[in-house]
């Protein structure tokens, strides 16, 4: 008989242990169990903050670290990676201009900007590399990607011709582009940003309104950012002739879709989706056994383009289409629910009632344990 192909690919256990962490944790588990068993690990991420180390960790090699500014413009470092085979680059935007990376003084929702993560963009279009892979997750601005265009040579110019200032606040007097100093190969890579929300770039749902409040905006400040998000929108679509306004995902990270859209020709793309087919995971589920992935809570935004979502939908499209079983610190999704997603079964790593505390000191050992029974299970139905 052949042995069992588990393939285990979960995500990152938020505040306990790293997508790679966790992967190493289960297929500990499966191993136990099943000592003959083939595990592919492949951790995992949804395209947002975490996704560079995810892709690290299965692809091997160190990050690259480019000197550039934070989101308030202090003189920083941040990290970004290309591919084994040295045709794709992955920029997580958290890493340069994240909230992370100003934790040490107050917000400032009008000033902070995307203009580091375009210095990561460049380098890594120096570098030669034919795609660019931005992860979109944990920004601090909201200034529509211009801080990125920015960062790649392109000028906001206000009416009298000067440039105005970086943030969502100088785009309220944006009066045209000067796009004369982009980056040659700019618009020559194919670009792809990840995604994991479907709002546009204005209005009731846009990204000023609903996640402004997150990056500090108060007393008027979320409507002033939307307004000067509309009129980004048109100075773009006067410039380019693309219309970002209302394009669903377009409001990620404070709007940054809608600059590289409209500018570059960016594609967006669910981000557990672009993870999966960046860390192969569409091939390894070819001939899998099983598959068992993982999150720290397993809810209803799990199964709303999260990781858990894009496995099932992944296995379900597969030859084999093996069960998912997801592993998670707690799980709230109704079984009827999970089931209606592609997923077999959900377990949560508690024993009991416990403290967060105690639950998070003893991930590890307890997804060990659980992926060790789930294993079994599936052994001894096997025969």
């Amino acid at each position: 008989m052949e042995p069992l192909h588990i393939v285990v690919c979960p995500d990152s256990f938020k505040g306990s242990l790293s997508a790679s962490e966790v992967a190493s944790a289960i297929a500990d588990g499966v191993l136990d169990a099943a000592p003959g068993a083939v595990v592919t690990r492949l951790p995992m991420a949804d395209g947002g903050e975490g996704t560079l180390d995810a892709l690290l960790a299965v692809w091997g090699g160190a990050a690259e670290v480019t000197a550039t500014v934070d989101a308030i413009g202090r003189p920083t470092s941040a990290r970004w990676a290309a591919s084994p085979d040295g045709r794709t680059a992955v920029v997580e935007l958290a890493e340069a201009s994240g909230l992370p990376g100003v934790s040490d003084v107050p917000l400032q929702p009008l000033h902070a900007s995307t203009r580091g993560t375009g210095d990561l963009v460049r380098a890594a279009l120096d570098a030669g590399v034919a795609e660019i892979l931005v992860c979109l997750g944990g920004s601090a601005s909201t200034d529509g990607g211009a801080g990125i265009l920015t960062g790649l040579g392109v000028r906001l110019l206000d009416a009298e011709g000067d440039q105005v200032p970086d943030g969502g606040e100088g785009l309220a007097s944006v009066a045209s582009l000067d796009l004369s100093g982009l980056h040659p190969r700019a618009r020559e890579v194919r670009w792809r940003l990840a995604v994991d929300v479907t709002n546009p770039l204005v209005g009731e749902h846009g990204a000023a309104r609903v996640f402004g409040p997150q990056k500090g905006a108060r007393d008027g400040e979320a409507e002033f950012l939307d307004a000067a998000l509309v009129h980004w929108a048109d100075v773009l679509w006067r410039a380019t002739g693309s219309a970002v306004a209302g394009l669903p995902g377009a409001g990620a990270a404070g709007g940054v879709p809608a600059g590289l859209v409209a500018v570059l020709g960016a594609e967006t793309t669910p981000g557990a989706e672009l993870v999966a087919e960046a860390v192969g995971l569409p091939a390894a589920l070819a001939d899998a056994d099983l598959v068992i992935t993982g999150e720290g809570s397993f809810d209803s935004q799990s199964v709303g383009g999260k990781v858990a979502d894009g496995v099932a939908r992944l296995a379900a499209a597969s030859p084999t289409r093996p069960p998912v079983v997801v592993l998670a610190g707690q799980v709230l999704l109704p079984e009827a629910q999970a089931r209606a997603a592609g997923i077999a079964a959900a377990f949560s790593i508690a024993p009991g009632p416990v403290g967060l505390d105690d639950l998070i000191a003893r991930t590890a050992p307890r997804l060990r344990d659980l992926a060790a029974a789930v294993t079994s299970l599936v052994r001894a139905a096997r025969g």
